[in-house]
């Protein structure tokens, strides 16, 4: 059971990994990450992660 408490950080820090490199990409092309979907004057272009999604600016 002690081992648990070792491998529960190491799998955050294993995900947050992961989603920095689709936050990066999301920038690059423009958009920002939100929580949920995305709304006026917003347009989807990608995925942050599992629960937010990359939006770019309609008008960009």
């Amino acid at each position: 059971m002690r081992i648990l408490y070792l491998l529960f950080p190491f799998f955050l820090l294993l995900v947050q990994g992961a989603a920095a490199g689709k936050v990066d990409k999301c920038i690059k092309r423009g958009g920002i990450c939100v929580l949920g979907g995305c709304r006026f004057p917003y347009k989807y272009v990608g995925t942050c992660s599992a629960l937010s999604h990359c939006c770019k600016p309609v008008w960009g």
